[in-house]
């Protein structure tokens, strides 16, 4: 089957032209595909090539093996918690990368079977055209070892209907495939068995009409129905808690609907949200509100001065310890510190979200005849 592809001289992206097509498959199958540092360049550099190429009019990202992507290497992260900003450039080149995904100006196509959770889903809900399959899970459990929702979520999560957006974020809650597409994340719905026949059909078309590649992958793609036990069924409850002014809040108000009658679907969700990175849930939860209001540039600036600021443990070093209760002694007991919700300040929260001097910002053109400056090479950073 396609999607199974792995290219045996083990190069990280395996960059294909398929006639007019462009195809960059994810090439880490063991590792579920999630993203390093020469991953992200390599993708930067095939799709700024491919945007600039007359000759290619469809750009097709996949995964190899059993997952799409399951995001940053969270390894690669604590690896490198004692060697300061060790991680700085893998984190600007995302962020940039994140920007030009969102605003490629050739039609683009994500083909994602299995697992597609954080900076992963990036490679994914941006897209002209998200094909998802019954295999197909998405979540952004960021909040939960620390972290925060980033690669462009605090932007894209804010835009979902009512607060499902801070829902998602919060709890790290998995939608399906066809959850995904009934929320907006992903355009189609296509069966796994269907996927390796669609991929040829779209390598044919030699076209870089959007209405043409609708329709083509409408052919092969089946009316989403989602279930009533989904989350997508709760709005009313969510948008109730979720829309409280604070962490806490939300807490309170989300135990005291999971005491009424048919509500037991909340009581695993609300051990989770409890169990997570006190730090993370109050930073998550300020970002995506902010991002309701930011566009996507000022979102990914922002992620990009939390996500350093967290890798520096400005505030806290409960990323180090949720990734080392999560992968590395897989304990699932973390200490976080501050412990409790009560005991993480604004103030230091705030310190999180500070701006940098202007020249160490995430550089985003917004010149559309320079769109592919701001590169890392050209950054301060590079020249420190």
């Amino acid at each position: 089957m396609a999607q199974e592809t792995v290219n045996l001289e083990g190069e990280v992206v395996v960059a294909e032209d398929v006639g007019n097509a462009r195809v960059a498959t994810l090439n880490r199958p063991k590792q579920l595909n999630v993203i390093s540092s020469t991953v992200v360049k390599l993708l930067a550099a095939n799709l700024e090539k491919w945007e600039k190429d007359e000759n290619a009019k469809l750009v097709i990202i996949k995964g190899a093996g059993r997952a799409f992507s399951a995001g940053g290497d969270l390894k690669m992260f604590y690896d490198g918690r004692n060697s300061k900003d060790s991680c700085l450039e893998v984190v600007y080149r995302m962020y940039w990368l994140c920007n030009h995904i969102h605003t490629y100006k050739k039609t683009t196509v994500a083909l994602v079977h299995g697992i597609s959770m954080g900076g992963g889903a990036s490679l994914m809900a941006p897209m002209k055209f998200s094909v998802v399959t019954e295999k197909t899970v998405f979540a952004t459990p960021e909040a939960s070892i620390g972290f925060h929702t980033d690669c462009g979520f605090s932007y894209m999560l804010s835009r979902l209907p009512g607060r499902l957006g801070e829902y998602l974020g919060l709890t790290g809650a998995r939608l399906n495939g066809k959850e995904l597409v009934a929320a907006g994340l992903a355009t189609h719905f296509v069966p796994l068995e269907k996927l390796p026949e669609l991929e040829k059909h779209l390598l044919s078309l030699n076209t870089d009409d959007e209405a043409v590649v609708r329709s083509a992958i409408k052919e092969f793609s089946t009316d989403v129905q989602i279930d009533e036990e989904s989350i997508l069924k709760k709005q009313e409850i969510i948008d109730e808690c979720f829309s409280k002014d604070s962490v806490s809040e939300i807490i309170s108000s989300f135990e005291a609907e999971a005491g009424k009658e048919g509500n037991g679907w909340i009581v695993p969700v609300l051990k989770g949200l409890k169990r997570s990175s006190p730090t993370g849930l109050k930073v998550t939860l300020r970002s995506i509100r902010e991002g309701r209001k930011q566009t996507l540039s000022e979102c990914l600036k922002k992620e990009f001065r939390i996500t350093i600021n967290t890798l520096r443990m400005r505030i806290s070093g409960d990323v180090y310890e949720g990734i080392r209760a999560l992968t590395i002694d897989k304990d699932n007991s973390p200490k976080w510190d501050p412990p409790t919700l009560e005991k993480v300040e604004e103030e230091q929260v705030n310190l999180v979200f500070e701006p940098f001097e202007e020249d160490l910002e995430l550089k985003v053109s917004e010149n559309e005849q320079c769109r592919w400056d701001g590169k890392y090479e050209d950054s301060a950073y590079c020249h420190q």
